[in-house]
């Protein structure tokens, strides 16, 4: 919880006359493009700005959509995207064609279709960036949408469990963490890690590509971005369970390790052991401090406070999801958009 107080957050106001090339990937996103890309159009404080939107294959008129908003904008450029190479999957192979086509810019923003951007926020994590002498920024957004009750146990995890200023420091690889809803990227460090050809076939990219950035002799850091960004990452439960069953497994390094979290989380917070020994007392202490966490990382990422108090069920459902996404992957139902992982 004392992460909470070390969380950085992107300033307000910020301006910057670097080069910025924003890199946004499409796949079937004609539904919740619009607020994305109309946020990016009116960000302040970045005269050298340009967004490009690279339309992955795409059934669903979302190449159209683009075109109607960006209109003659001539910082938009819209790209179609290359058939999938052998080895690589989806995202990783869209965000590489995006950073081929930014050119000489000083910073790369990859972001994604359902997040929506304040006026400040490209300026001012293009500052923090900078201030901070890191490589790889990863400015987490405020979560909406369905999955309240799963959704910020992300958050809580490494603001809870994941010391941060000794992974913003530490060399190693293995020590990583980063959202891929929104990355700030120094370029020439990019390519030196290596890009996204590094993480061609990771279904978690986004780690991926930090632990790549590290491995390279470069340095990461994990911000706040809950005032100057929102992430619609799911409409619906149906959504968010597909969402998580693609690439949940990834999280762990193997299925006994993935038993090994998921039994202590159920065992410290859902059913814990002082329980069946009878100690009310410990019981209510164990609940109390699951809660906190949550507290407090709710209110240090702009989270709902009031979810915090169903935490026991939050672990139950994610020990439901984390099983659930090891069977599709032993049953060969992983796919994502129509796409085969």
């Amino acid at each position: 919880m004392v992460n909470a107080l070390l969380l950085r957050r992107p300033r307000r106001d910020a301006t910057t006359g670097e080069r910025v090339a924003v890199l946004l990937p499409l796949r079937d996103e004609a539904g919740r493009v619009t607020p994305c890309l109309e946020a990016l159009l009116v960000q302040r404080g970045v005269p050298n700005l340009t967004v490009h939107v690279l339309d992955d294959g795409s059934t669903d008129g979302t190449a159209g959509v683009v075109r109607a908003v960006a209109g003659d904008d001539p910082r938009v450029r819209l790209l179609t995207g290359g058939p999938l190479p052998d080895g690589w999957l989806g995202k990783p192979n869209a965000c590489r064609q995006l950073a081929d086509d930014a050119g000489d810019a000083d910073v790369l923003i990859f972001v994604d279709a359902d997040v929506v951007l304040a006026p400040d926020a490209i300026a001012g994590a293009v500052r923090l960036l900078r201030e901070t002498g890191v490589t790889l920024l990863s400015p987490y957004p405020k979560i909406i949408g369905a999955g309240r009750l799963v959704q910020p146990l992300l958050q809580w995890s490494w603001l809870t469990f994941l010391p941060l200023r000794v992974m913003e420091r530490s060399p190693r690889p293995s020590l990583a963490a980063a959202g891929g809803q929104w990355l700030v990227l120094d370029r020439a460090g990019y390519h030196r890690a290596g890009g996204h050809a590094a993480v061609r076939d990771d279904i978690l990219e986004d780690i991926g590509l930090a632990r790549a950035v590290k491995r390279s002799g470069g340095r990461i850091a994990l911000a706040d971005g809950s005032r100057l960004a929102t992430c619609h990452m799911y409409a619906t439960w149906h959504e968010l369970a597909n969402g998580y069953g693609k690439s949940l497994w990834a999280s762990f390094g193997s299925a006994s390790g993935a038993a090994a979290v998921v039994v202590l989380l159920l065992l410290l917070y859902a059913v814990p052991v002082p329980f069946l020994a009878g100690s009310l007392p410990a019981v209510a202490a164990a609940y109390l401090l699951g809660v906190t966490g949550r507290l407090v990382s709710a209110a240090a990422t702009g989270g709902r406070l009031v979810d915090a108090f169903a935490h026991p069920l939050s672990v139950v459902l994610f020990a439901w999801l984390v099983a659930r996404s090891f069977h599709m992957r032993r049953t060969g139902r992983l796919a994502w958009r129509g796409r085969a992982l």
